[in-house]
């Protein structure tokens, strides 16, 4: 019949200690005894001594070390520890009394066998249960490392999903805004320019494609972001006729750079919305940078209103992403004067090419 496991386990330490307390009585037999001789009245008395050794070392590795030390209350372990040495050495020495008054009828000198003093056996039974000790704490230390590795572990990925969760919300907050504000877009365009509805739905669904789908990945290729940020830009034209005038510079040294989806548009939908028109144009300069190790993204509009302007939610979420998703690994600037507002961003990334 096989044991179960919660039956096997204990049986298994306890024939352990059982061995190790047969070579501990080895041991004792050995160094008391005279040269190499048996004697198996050195066995006796080394017997009388097991219980001493014994309590001590368990009052030692199961009560003083995990109760004690391991907690860091080092006071109360140095006074236990103390109370734990005088009544070993107490026992001790009656052990020794009662062991050489049971064996030689009250005759010491008929233990002639016994070669070392008394001072010299209680110290080899502290011995036993200062190495015997050091293991249990080698050992303890060990499993507490393990726990603490588990629980940090732990409170990454709990971490981790948190900041997860916190990601999601805040795109979840920038995909309305950012529909909204091309679906008004779209319907100024429908009543003005109806011819130019088609081009416009096709922009739209690239657009609403990439808002939907695309930024549920950690990463997308900035070329795509700028595509995307392309379309919109066109869509925005159609709306502004001859009253808006972009310039846009894209210098990518690798096509396979990667960024935080929707990272770069809601700065440009930014200008759009809060740009002012300035002498019948409302002006806006995009410049898009990109080497094997940063990427560096600028876009500046005409402005009358700084107060307008000041941080809103877009760039408030905006700023929260960053943090996320590239902590210590981005630089944004933005300056809000009286005519012009300007963003300025540096992220440090890497080319996948």
């Amino acid at each position: 019949m096989k044991l179960q496991p919660n039956i096997t386990k204990p049986l298994k330490r306890s024939l352990r200690h059982l061995l190790f307390w047969c070579f501990i009585l080895v041991f004792f037999t050995s160094i008391f005894g005279v040269g190499n001789t048996f004697d198996m009245n050195v066995v006796y008395f080394s017997l009388f001594l097991m219980p001493v050794t014994i309590g001590a070392t368990y009052v030692s590795i199961y009560k003083l070390l995990p109760d004690y030390l391991i907690t860091k209350r080092y006071l109360l372990f140095a006074l236990y520890s103390s109370y734990t040495l005088i009544i070993s050495v107490f026992g001790a020495v009656f052990s020794i009394f009662f062991a050489l008054a049971f064996l030689t009828d009250f005759k010491f000198e008929k233990m002639t066998v016994l070669s070392k003093s008394s001072v010299f056996i209680i110290t080899s039974i502290c011995l036993v249960v200062i190495v015997v000790s050091a293991f249990k704490l080698l050992k303890l230390n060990l499993k507490q490392s393990k726990n603490n590795a588990v629980l940090e572990a732990k409170f990454l990925a709990a971490q981790l999903k948190l900041k997860e969760q916190e990601l999601k919300y805040l795109k979840m907050q920038i995909h309305p805004h950012f529909l909204f504000n091309t679906l008004n877009t779209m319907y100024g365009l429908a009543l003005k320019k109806a011819e130019q509805t088609p081009d416009m739905i096709l922009k739209l669904s690239n657009l609403l494609d990439y808002l939907l789908y695309q930024t549920e990945k950690p990463f997308v290729l900035l070329s795509e972001e700028i595509e995307h940020i392309k379309d919109y830009i066109a869509l925005e034209k159609m709306r502004f006729n001859d009253t808006l005038h972009v310039t846009m510079e894209v210098k990518l040294a690798s096509q396979n750079t990667t960024i935080a989806p929707m990272l770069l548009l809601p700065f440009v939908e930014n200008s759009f919305k809060h740009g002012s028109i300035t002498n019948g144009v409302l002006q806006i300069n995009i410049e898009i940078k990109a080497d094997v190790e940063s990427v560096h993204f600028r876009i500046k509009n005409s402005n009358s209103d700084p107060i307008a302007t000041q941080d809103g939610i877009g760039l408030d979420n905006i700023k929260k992403r960053l943090e996320l998703v590239y902590p210590n690994n981005h630089e944004l600037r933005i300056d809000n004067t009286n005519d012009a507002f300007e963003v300025a961003l540096q992220l440090k990334t890497t080319s996948n090419a």
